[in-house]
């Protein structure tokens, strides 16, 4: 096969010396693969295959677990430390956990590679993270849809819920907890990088992601909201 571009999502060991590895790739999306030797010390393979690092990789395997064959790499890893990690360990979990084994996803691997680029700037980060999420969705057929559960446009004056499994927004009483339809209107038109929508893209991209997700929360989520605590609590 041609060698195809790819990151690494997540690593674990597997018997001695191998490791139980997935990918995202270019052409076949989310790829599970037996990296074998790579935890062996003095192993070539080992300090390539690191999280943020371009990679270019071949694999062999009709089922859904591959193993590796040739594994090298394009350039050095991304440099993200802090806040910057945690967003990345974030992306690395959800496209492991939401993004199915061998379904193309060429505009999720794009968006991934951009991201991972600007984790390193703080202002960039909530962006960044926000395309991808979206991007994910659109790819899963899970976006939201703008309109009410009658397929009518959203009216500003009404406050909404969000409805997963219908992907579409349900009317409430004004004071439920909810978001108002002149706000999702403009995240209808695609201001999802707009800073006075920040908070409501947040909630909505979490919201629709949750049921791919399932109960298990996320790590990375945790790990930031306890940053998010310590640095509260060092500046009170």
């Amino acid at each position: 096969m041609t060698p195809q571009p790819a990151y690494l999502l997540h690593k674990r060991p597997y018997r001695e010396t191998s490791a139980l590895v997935d990918v995202i790739t270019l052409e076949h999306g989310r790829v599970r693969a037996v990296a074998q030797g790579v935890q062996r010390a003095g192993s070539k393979s080992r300090s390539k295959l690191q999280p943020f690092a371009p990679l270019h990789l071949t694999w062999v395997g009709d089922g859904d677990l591959k193993r590796l064959r040739m594994m090298e790499t394009s350039q050095s890893a991304v440099l993200l430390a802090g806040e910057g990690l945690l967003c990345g360990f974030y992306a690395n979990e959800l496209l492991t956990r939401a993004l199915p084994v061998g379904l193309p996803a060429g505009d999720v691997f794009a968006i991934y590679a951009w991201a991972i680029e600007r984790l390193t700037r703080p202002a960039e980060r909530a962006t960044s993270l926000r395309r991808l999420e979206i991007t994910l969705l659109e790819t899963l057929d899970a976006d939201p849809v703008f309109l009410d559960l009658d397929d009518a446009p959203l009216d500003p004056s009404v406050r909404y819920t969000y409805l997963p499994e219908s992907r579409r927004f349900m009317p409430i009483a004004a004071h439920l907890p909810g978001w108002d339809g002149r706000s999702l209107k403009l995240l209808a038109r695609g201001d999802w990088d707009s800073p006075g929508l920040a908070g409501l893209s947040k909630a909505l991209t979490r919201a629709a992601l949750a049921p791919l997700l399932g109960n298990q929360p996320l790590r990375s989520r945790e790990l930031m909201q306890r940053l998010g605590q310590r640095r509260r609590q060092g500046s009170s």
